[in-house]
């Protein structure tokens, strides 16, 4: 285990930015229980990347926790699922290659990362150890295998890094990115949209459908249908009753004494007036308007509202500037030692930090002390209560799919034996609600693969629930009949024809505007297209043209004179034809030392990704050729078929 418990060092910030992105995806890709268990059977590989497993669970697991919240819809699992697979494989490639080429990573190295993923769990950076498996649990995530991926994707950064840090940047791309970035136009443009109606002028006959289920039937299958027999461990019902012995909680609070203590700290508010992005000829100008503020509110002036109004600090100037409880080491050193020296109520003079000018007031300050253990009570008895039922019910699942998969006829018997609740789903296909669950994407997932009489493994089955599935029948997928799709024929004819009489539409506007674009007379192709001339303000290519979306559609007009025509072009359903009325050239001589920075370090990170993706493509090749990373076809083909029908 990762070195995450003796140290109570704050998390280090220089990996946040780039690991909290890179371990996200991840979480979601390759974060997920069993990976690497060598013992799994051929037919449930899908991959090997230096000679450890890619397993068909891992696939599946990776699609449940991507179809959660329904952040893909189920009919597009299909094609999602294969680039599900190759960015698991990839991201394994490039791990296996950069341990290779000698990287490692040492227990404080994954530690601090670990700190830094679960500040906002453990804001005080103290992660007691059974807080920190119970947390994974709760994600239905193992430890070994949570810190296993942080070591593979501080691997992947060590070559990205690599790959930003060869990148070179030269002024003259600095300054055409200040340009894109800052250059602004302003258009006159004439829009046509397609009718709105036009649905409703398309008739479908009964011929038609008739003719196109004929023509088609391949099309129209009935998908298979199962049906299942789901246990469900409900925490709500097995907490029922359960309280924590007075003992063991009193034993917890001595053990866990470290858990409550609370250091000095101070609730504070303050007011920002930011110096940075700012030149230093600005600086006496900045401070005299901190100055200002701060004569308000020694006049009486409302701290809140003036905070609100002039903080320039995002996190906390839309709450009156409030900082909430702060302890040492949390903040600057300036301002910290103007925050603890202040009485309660009191309100600083202007504070100077690296970001500003501040103005600090202390509401209340709290000196170190340990919580007493009747102020905690409440807190040990709920943490205990959850870990313990967290607990039951994992052995509860574990050991009802254990039972179930010797004996799959008496699944509802073991699970009344074991307290659990059994539910019988007949004839459901994906997407279909099941009763106790509701629609589930976790249970779509888990069962996909399954045939009779198998039992899938557990799957989040609602909030604080577990379940496993046994398939009791199954029923394979049929030819459709007439009847039971003349219904979707008929949207799918009346979509078509819908979308055939917009393009038609389309195209005739936009002939007719091509035809008078070279004149440039915006007056005269709107009374032909039958709309109007409408004016813009000023927008820059990466943001918002009024009436008209983003500026990128307008790219043109930024590289061409002031009154040169662009389009027309097609944005959805509706055709645009506009002419540039004024420009606004950024002056790249007043770019501060701040922005420029930030415009090689954004062109470095887009050379290292294009950079990285070519590498990545190039490595696969490389491993695939000296036999490192195989892929099993057979495997992945077999679970595509599963999602396709």
């Amino acid at each position: 285990m990762f070195d995450l418990f003796r140290s109570r060092d704050k998390a280090v910030r220089y990996l946040l930015g780039a690991l909290l992105g890179l371990v996200a995806l991840s979480l979601v890709i390759t974060l997920i229980p069993g990976y690497g268990a060598s013992s799994a059977p051929r037919e449930q590989v899908v991959a090997e990347v230096g000679g450890e497993p890619v397993t068909v669970r891992e696939v599946q697991q990776t699609l449940q926790m991507v179809t959660r919240n329904r952040q893909v819809p189920n009919e597009m699992l299909q094609f999602y699922l294969p680039q599900v697979i190759d960015q698991i494989i990839t991201e394994r490639a490039v791990a296996y290659q950069a341990k290779r080429m000698g990287f490692q990573i040492t227990d404080q190295e994954g530690g601090n990362a670990i700190r830094s993923m679960l500040v906002q769990s453990f804001p005080d950076g103290n992660i007691p150890e059974e807080g920190y498996r119970r947390f994974l649990q709760q994600q239905g995530q193992d430890v070994n295998q949570f810190e296993k991926t942080v070591r593979q994707n501080l691997l992947q950064l060590r070559l990205a890094n690599i790959a930003l840090e060869g990148a070179i940047v030269t002024p003259e791309e600095v300054n055409r990115e200040f340009h894109r970035k800052n250059d602004k136009v302003k258009v006159e443009y004439v829009k046509y949209s397609v009718p709105a109606n036009l649905r409703s002028q398309v008739t479908v006959t009964p011929e038609e459908i008739q003719g196109h289920y004929n023509s088609a039937k391949a099309q129209y299958m009935m998908p298979e249908k199962r049906t299942l027999g789901i246990v469900i461990a409900d925490e709500a019902k097995i907490a029922a009753g359960f309280q924590v012995p007075e003992a063991q909680l009193r034993n917890a609070y001595q053990t866990q004494i470290d858990r409550f203590k609370t250091p000095d700290r101070v609730k504070v508010r303050h007011i920002l007036v930011k110096t940075t992005d700012h030149p230093k000829e600005d600086l006496p100008k900045l401070e005299a308007k901190a100055n200002d503020l701060l004569k308000q509110l020694r006049g009486g002036a409302d701290f809140a509202k003036l905070a609100r109004e002039n903080s320039e600090d995002p996190g906390s100037a839309s709450r009156g500037g409030d900082l909430d409880w702060v302890v040492r080491g949390q903040t600057v050193p300036a301002f910290e030692q103007a925050a603890f020296s202040l009485k309660p109520n009191e309100i600083s003079n202007v504070v100077k930090t690296e970001y500003g000018f501040h103005i600090l007031q202390v509401q209340e300050k709290e000196q170190a002390r340990v919580k007493p253990f009747e102020e905690v009570r409440q807190q040990l008895a709920t943490d205990l209560n959850r870990e313990t039922v967290g607990n039951r019910m994992q052995q509860l699942i574990d050991q009802a799919r254990a039972e179930i998969s010797k004996a799959p006829q008496n699944a509802e018997a073991i699970a009344n034996r074991l307290g659990l609740t059994y539910v019988k789903a007949e004839k459901v296909g994906r997407g279909d609600s099941i009763p106790e669950i509701g629609t589930s994407a976790e249970l779509d997932t888990a069962t996909a693969s399954l045939r009779q009489n198998q039992v899938s493994e557990p799957f989040q089955a609602g909030p604080n629930k577990y379940g496993i599935a046994v398939v009791t029948q199954v029923f394979p997928p049929r030819q459709a009949e007439l009847a039971e799709v003349q219904d979707q024929i008929r949207e799918r004819l009346i979509t078509e024809k819908t979308a055939r009489l917009s393009e038609q539409k389309t195209k005739e506007a936009l002939d007719k505007m091509k035809a008078a674009a070279s004149s440039g007379d915006l007056a005269a192709i709107a009374k032909q297209v039958g709309g109007e001339v409408k004016q813009t303000d000023y927008f820059t290519v990466d943001t918002a043209a009024e009436g008209i979306g983003q500026g990128t559609y307008l790219a043109d007009a930024f590289s061409k004179p002031v009154g040169s025509v662009v389009g027309p072009f097609t944005i959805g359903s509706d055709v645009f034809i506009a002419k540039s009325t004024d420009k606004q050239v950024a002056d790249a001589s007043k770019m501060s030392s701040t922005v420029r920075e930030q415009l090689v370090l954004d062109l470095k990170r887009r050379r290292a990704t294009e950079r990285k993706e070519l590498f990545e493509d190039g490595l696969l090749a490389q491993l695939i050729k000296e036999g490192k990373v195989k892929k099993y076809n057979d495997t992945i083909n077999r679970i595509l078929a599963n999602y396709r029908s």
